[in-house]
């Protein structure tokens, strides 16, 4: 009989343990689905329900391989955009519970719409699939994808008559590329290499791989220390020029209330990062030190003049000074526009 009243006096406790720890992962849950939408700022406290904190003998977080105890948001561990984690919680009963989120952390300051006017048209080839777009003096380098007729041209701003240009291989599609002193940089989409140029006569030097975290290469760009890729996350890459198999560093993009991907062509003018949204008539202006978005423009207006489909898009960032020239695939216009 005793037996039976200590079996039955277990199981309601386990009984009672069990609701318990599913209050602690619903109120969990809840606060976790309310603030993914809302975000987080860097230095913002995770404000974890008194339903949790209360019954938690501890409470980490693991995000790949780190794992923290500190419930700050914290760049040393989150990045800006989406971050997947999973709450670790040991219970004063002994337990130990799990619970995945997402924890988006966006910038402090709303992005800035940018405006500006069209000041002149220049002509652009439109069976140039542009990839990447430079500007240095008044010759335009710019990198034309597509397998088969992928290329490096470079032309005099003005004309569509290239002075010189470099094919490159049947399986290779050419996409963003930046000059580097004497060099020009160039980057593939999936054949996992860049290849570097001779400036001035565009005859090839050298070809290098890529380091592991870059998926693919979409835009590129050059600080004046570091390559910058993309590669259609929300993610920017900092690479050694010495070495570009070489990651230094990488940050992830975003603005007030969304990350960005789909980041594209890369331009850096006056300590900033241009970059367009693939498929999107904007461009972003970021700041390279946190992977804030700072400004963007609209391109609306210009890219409904020239996209017909669903390739022909705006696709192409230089400077001539301060004024912004921009293009797009296939298109049949360069737009100079002065930033106001």
């Amino acid at each position: 009989m005793k037996k039976s009243i200590i079996v039955g006096f277990a199981a309601l406790v386990l009984l009672a343990s069990c609701k318990n720890d599913k209050k602690i992962l619903d109120s969990l849950n809840d606060y976790n689905n309310s603030m993914e939408t809302t975000g987080y700022h860097f230095g913002d406290k995770l404000n974890l329900p008194k339903d949790v904190t209360d019954n938690a003998e501890s409470i980490t977080i693991s995000f790949g391989d780190k794992e923290t105890s500190n419930l700050t948001v914290d760049p040393k561990f989150f990045t800006l955009g989406d971050n997947p984690v999973t709450f670790n919680i040991k219970t004063k009963g002994g337990e130990t519970l799990n619970q995945d989120a997402t924890i988006n952390v966006y910038a402090k300051s709303p992005e800035k719409n940018i405006p500006y006017k069209i000041v002149s048209e220049y002509p652009h080839d439109p069976k140039n699939f542009v990839q990447g777009f430079q500007l240095e003096g008044n010759t335009v380098y710019e990198s034309d994808g597509q397998n088969g007729s992928s290329q490096i041209l470079k032309y005099t701003l003005g004309t569509t008559t290239p002075l010189m240009s470099t094919k490159q291989a049947q399986e290779d599609f050419s996409e963003g590329s930046t000059i580097v002193g004497d060099k020009v940089y160039q980057l593939t989409w999936q054949s996992k290499k860049g290849y570097v140029y001779d400036k001035n006569t565009l005859k090839l030097l050298s070809e290098f791989p890529y380091p592991n975290v870059l998926g693919e290469g979409w835009g590129l760009t050059y600080d004046g220390k570091n390559l910058i890729a993309s590669d259609g996350s929300k993610l920017l890459y900092f690479l050694d020029p010495k070495d570009p198999s070489k990651l230094v560093k990488y940050i992830a993009v975003a603005g007030s209330s969304q990350a960005y991907d789909q980041l594209n062509e890369l331009e850096y003018h006056n300590g900033f990062i241009y970059a367009n949204v693939w498929q999107k008539p904007f461009v972003l202006k970021i700041n390279p030190a946190n992977g804030e978005v700072v400004g963007k423009f609209d391109f609306t207006e210009i890219a409904q003049k020239n996209t017909k489909g669903s390739d022909d898009v705006l696709n192409g960032i230089a400077f001539k000074g301060d004024h912004m020239l921009v293009t797009g695939k296939n298109w049949s216009k360069i737009y100079e526009v002065e930033i106001q």
